[in-house]
Formats: structure tokens, C-alpha cells, sequence
């Protein structure tokens, strides 16, 4: 596969965004990272947590169930948490501008970016 930082950049395509990342949920680390817009290393970290937390209430739930994504809402931003199902452990983070994005859009070329990756 191509440079992990060159293909975390075909995110930045998308109408809206901001920046992008591919984090290992483990550790909370930075894998590869693209653009700018938030302290990406603190984002990551955060919403490691965030994923970690959703996964352990579908356990604790007895869902046999996996996250697709997760989508958060701020008043100027969208925030797109997308774990690899190829990878396990990895999950693609995306940042995007309220004003300048179409939501459904995005979460489909997510999607789409998402079945492109076979191995890390």
C-alpha cells in the first residue's frame, strides 16, 4: 500500500473537510494525519476513548454488534469515527466543516475510503 499520510490525504477530497487520521485504538496514537483545523493528536486520544466506551456498552449490552461509524455533532463541526473492519484496532477519523460538507456524502466516501484498506 501507498504511504499511510499520502492515503489519509484522499480524505481531504472530501467538500468540507478539515482533517483527517488513521488512529490505533489501543494507544490512542496517531498512525497517519493529514490537514488541519483541531489538534489532531488530542482528537485522536479523545475519541479513542470515545470508540472504547461505545464498545464496551455493546458488550456490556450483549449486542452481538459491531460500530459502523460514529458520528458526532458540534455546532460547526462533524466528527466522523469510522473502525476498520479489515483492520482491527484501527479506526479512520474525519473532520469536517459544518458550512462546507454534506454529511451523507461524506460518511459514504468514508465508507467507501474505508473498503480500500486491506492490511496497515
Amino acid at each position: 500500500m501507498a504511504n499511510l499520510n499520502d492515503k489519509i490525504k484522499e480524505l481531504l477530497e472530501i467538500d468540507g473537510s478539515l482533517c483527517a487520521a488513521m488512529v490505533d485504538s489501543k494507544n490512542g496514537m496517531l498512525l497517519a494525519s493529514a490537514g488541519s483545523g483541531v489538534d489532531i493528536e488530542i482528537a485522536a486520544a479523545g475519541n479513542t476513548d470515545v470508540l472504547r466506551a461505545k464498545m464496551k456498552t455493546i458488550n456490556l449490552l450483549g449486542l452481538n454488534d459491531k460500530v459502523s461509524d460514529i458520528l458526532i455533532t458540534l455546532e460547526k463541526q462533524y466528527h466522523i469515527i469510522k473502525p476498520l473492519h479489515s483492520v482491527e484496532g484501527i479506526f479512520i477519523y474525519l473532520v469536517l466543516d459544518v458550512r462546507n460538507s454534506n454529511l451523507a456524502l461524506a460518511r459514504r466516501k468514508v465508507s467507501d475510503f474505508e473498503s480500500t484498506i486491506q492490511d496497515i
